[in-house]
């Protein structure tokens, strides 16, 4: 969370007239540079997107705004909201107007489209959501006339390229875009009067030659639904990428500097059929690490289990499933979350000083140890639960015990308790308190070799790890 505003907020009055007065007298007022625009909340999402009421108005002037546009649609009907839709440069030419009723819209469509609003000729229309927008693209796409041919030379001009195209058809018009000099830029289009003779024409002249070049011919698109096509092709393309190298495709590391593509390949071409084999490299040099793809996830499976830990020149290989970066990215966060917060748990355990005290030698289950048990609990009472020295917790151990229920599991087994004191952790504090948490735990470092091993090779923990048990209250 940013705590940024998202610029919109909701006023709650209690009287019905306070809110149609703020409703009448502030829209539109300025704030902070800005004009506001009030409008009634709505918390049903179904009826705010349902579009009924709601018109569309394009090809309006740079000077209209929404206080105008509500101004000159007001005449119709009661009015929920009105927007022109603007950027950094001001108005973009468009706007909505939604009314409370539909039949407001359909008086204001009647009478304000195609009329002038400052010298502009407007076009009104119904609000289309996203989907029936693409949907009439589709069905406009399957009924076109307008033909786009590209790729043709620079001596075609109008009256040629009508030439050729009338054969299929009645053409409306004929056009080869120039440049500034009247240079033809190697497209333009031919517009039919029937869908039937468009067609024709594409089947039959696509890819074929006009003056030595393969032209194309194809539906003559307008820019939004090109870009819509283009974003659908796009997305559908992403989506068979991702769902194509699921499970088949192999990340390899640690390799060889020897190793390239061709040994990457036979080295594990022997588990099936092999797409593709490639390692990585920067300036020419191998950078260590590459992918291996199978064609299926089965032959991808076997080669992960098998070469894993292979030694491939004279590196062992580390081989595992590729993952996307988005996936990738998560699954280190996730494992930096863990790692921060068992971190936390051993720098601060807690312990509840309103839970009644545990018998000498026990501990409770959902309560991890203290470090120093004189921070919770009085000196008398520490006494009481400690008669010896503050080491006789860890000196208790039980010989036989077995669970009861509601029964306190013995303290010998504090791994369950605590979180282990691994190297890692020891390595993310500072000396001093090293030495703390090494002489609250001696007894489970003695049982831990691996963990022996590593103190041993600092100073601070040989000197406390050779001392005796006696000794090291001492310290």
């Amino acid at each position: 969370m940013t705590l940024r505003s998202l610029g919109y907020a909701y006023v709650n009055f209690q009287q019905q007239a306070d809110a149609e007065r703020a409703l009448d007298t502030m829209n539109f007022n300025i704030i902070k540079g800005r004009p506001v625009r009030i409008m009634w909340s709505q918390r049903d999402p179904s009826l705010r997107k349902s579009g009924v009421g709601n018109i569309f108005i394009k090809n309006l002037d740079k000077s209209i705004d929404s206080k105008a546009l509500y101004d000159t649609f007001s005449a119709f009907g009661n009015i929920l909201s009105s927007k022109v839709v603007c950027d950094e440069n001001g108005s973009k030419g468009y706007g909505f107007v939604h009314f409370e009723t539909r039949e407001a819209a359909e008086r204001a469509i009647e009478r304000l489209n195609g009329m002038l609003l400052n010298d502009r000729k407007v076009f009104i229309g119904h609000f289309k959501s996203r989907k029936e927008r693409e949907a009439e693209m589709g069905a406009r796409a399957k009924k076109f006339t307008n033909v786009y041919v590209k790729n043709f030379g620079e001596d075609m001009d109008d009256d040629k390229l009508k030439e050729i195209f009338s054969k299929f058809g009645q053409t409306l018009s004929t056009r080869v875009m120039t440049d500034e000099s009247g240079k033809s830029k190697g497209f333009g289009f031919v517009n039919f009067e029937r869908h039937e003779d468009a067609q024709r024409a594409v089947d039959e002249i696509n890819g074929k030659e006009l003056n030595g070049k393969k032209v194309y011919v194809g539906y003559a698109q307008k820019k939004g639904e090109r870009q819509t096509e283009l974003k659908r092709k796009f997305q559908q393309m992403k989506q068979d990428g991702t769902t194509r190298y699921q499970g088949v495709n192999l990340y390899v590391k640690n390799l060889d500097d020897s190793l390239d593509d061709e040994r990457l390949r036979k080295e594990f071409s022997l588990f099936g059929t092999i797409t593709s084999a490639k390692v990585m490299t920067e300036g020419g040099r191998s950078k260590g690490f590459g992918f291996v793809c199978f064609s299926s996830p089965e032959e991808a499976t076997e080669a992960m289990k098998e070469m894993n830990g292979c030694i491939v020149g004279t590196k062992p290989l580390y081989v595992a499933l590729a993952q996307r970066k988005e996936e990738r990215q998560a699954h280190l966060t996730h494992q930096y979350m863990q790692r921060m917060a068992s971190v936390s748990a051993v720098r601060n355990p807690v312990l509840n000083p309103y839970q009644p005290a545990p018998p000498s030698g026990y501990f409770m289950m959902a309560i991890p140890q203290a470090q120093n048990w004189a921070t919770c609990y009085p000196s008398r009472q520490l006494a009481q639960l400690h008669p010896s020295t503050r080491w006789a917790t860890h000196s208790i151990q039980p010989q036989h015990f077995q669970y009861i229920p509601s029964t306190i599991r013995p303290a010998a087994d504090q791994s369950l308790g605590q979180e282990p004191l691994t190297a890692s952790v020891l390595d993310l504090e500072p000396p001093q308190e090293q030495k703390q948490m090494l002489g609250d735990r001696w007894q489970l470092a003695e049982e831990m070799p691996n963990l022996q091993e590593y103190l041993e090779k600092e100073d601070i923990e040989k000197k406390l790890l050779s001392q005796t048990k006696e000794e090291l209250p001492c310290k």
